[in-house]
């Protein structure tokens, strides 16, 4: 089940319950701030997620993925690649 544009599992996040996020799939706006580079990429080219994408991966997934601070070395990348496969 696709749970955000960029692959991040919203379930697993610290920040959804404290912030009362619904996720980027069922929200106008991240509660981080006034938009997401990857959640407005996808929604401009009509893709659910980024894995949909005929650049995926991209350099703008790539380097949420691989952030120092809050990236997931690649596991959103990977989750992205396999939510593609079950459409």
């Amino acid at each position: 089940m696709v749970e955000s544009r960029c692959g991040l599992l919203c379930g697993q996040c610290e920040y959804r319950e404290k912030m009362g996020c619904a996720g980027c799939v069922n929200m106008e706006k991240p509660f981080w701030g006034d938009s997401c580079p990857v959640k407005s990429c996808c929604e401009e080219k009509g893709h659910g997620h980024c894995g949909m994408c005929p650049a995926f991966p991209c350099e703008l997934l790539h380097g949420f993925a691989y952030d120092p601070q809050q990236g997931d070395n690649g596991a959103r990348i990977d989750r992205c690649r396999a939510w593609k496969e079950e459409v």
